[in-house]
């Protein structure tokens, strides 16, 4: 017989003795741990930690092991999560004009490299509502006019979060969707909303960051995952990829290896956020790899 799995995530101020009262408390209701890690951070002065583990004990219900937890995280002050790890989290996917990202991410769901459930796509454009409906997804098309009136962006915004409320969305994952939120919708949104930068933050930020590499002589290219905030690109960073480019590629051939690079780095953070290895620190994030 299977046993239940659960991922723990916590923080709190580091202190003497943490690892030892998780892992104790988990011992005394019955749990195994399959795999911890743990981090504690001397400029914050926070202590960091994901444990995945097997529920042993069928006298212990969900509902028991979450209570119990729940005076353990009040004395020692964590901010904790309990994660069913048997349960598929509900994506919904954003994106306009350019389709790599979502390509690559709609393969990987269905080949199984990602386990989850994309339950709607968003976009501001026509173009990719045959690419959803192949994988049988439901493709919502909320435009959004150039020099829309703000109440004009405000109800489309509204629709966006009555499709995240609607299907219970925990990840919303910006796949070069080619919009700025308002800060309003970055606050509804706040930690579980995830875009790519086309570019290797900070430098090269607005149109066409690879032609500005290429003007600038660069010798690396690469793409930014972060945390969307109200803060236009400036988000907490999940994860980073680069590759070495030379004189002789033009912003085309810059432009194709900066999408591979795209949709490799969003992948994987959408990756680690399923499988709750990101924990917040401040403006910075704690991969538990």
């Amino acid at each position: 017989m299977a046993h239940p799995e659960y991922i723990l995530t916590l923080s709190c101020l580091d202190q003497r003795g943490i690892v030892h009262r998780v892992s104790g408390f988990l011992a005394d209701h019955g749990c195994n741990i399959i795999d911890s890690a743990q981090f504690g951070d001397a400029q914050s002065k926070l202590f960091f930690m994901r444990v995945h583990f097997a529920s042993e004990d069928v006298a212990i219900s969900d509902a028991v092991l979450r209570e119990d937890f729940g005076v353990l995280g009040g004395l020692l002050g964590m901010n904790w999560q309990l994660h069913d790890a048997g349960v598929k989290p509900r994506l919904m996917l954003m994106v306009s004009k350019i389709g790599h990202c979502l390509n690559d991410l709609l393969f990987r769901y269905k080949s199984g490299l990602l386990p989850v459930e994309i339950s709607a796509i968003v976009s501001n454009h026509t173009d990719f509502y045959q690419l959803a409906a192949s994988y049988n997804i439901p493709f919502h098309h909320l435009p959004q006019a150039a020099g829309a009136s703000t109440q004009a962006k405000q109800a489309q915004e509204a629709r966006i979060l009555e499709i995240v409320e609607a299907n219970q969305i925990d990840l919303v994952v910006l796949a070069r969707y080619m919009q700025i939120l308002s800060p309003a919708l970055c606050d509804a949104l706040k930690g579980r909303a995830i875009n790519i930068h086309h570019s290797f933050l900070p430098s090269f930020k607005g149109a066409k960051p690879y032609y500005q590499a290429h003007d600038r002589g660069v010798k690396l290219i690469g793409a930014t995952a972060h945390f969307v905030t109200g803060d236009l690109d400036e988000g907490p960073i999940i994860e980073q990829g680069v590759e070495r480019v030379d004189h002789a590629m033009g912003p085309d051939t810059l432009t194709a290896i900066g999408r591979d690079i795209e949709s490799v780095v969003l992948a994987r953070a959408v990756k680690w956020f399923i499988e709750h290895r990101i924990l917040l620190n401040g403006h910075k994030t704690v991969i538990f790899n």
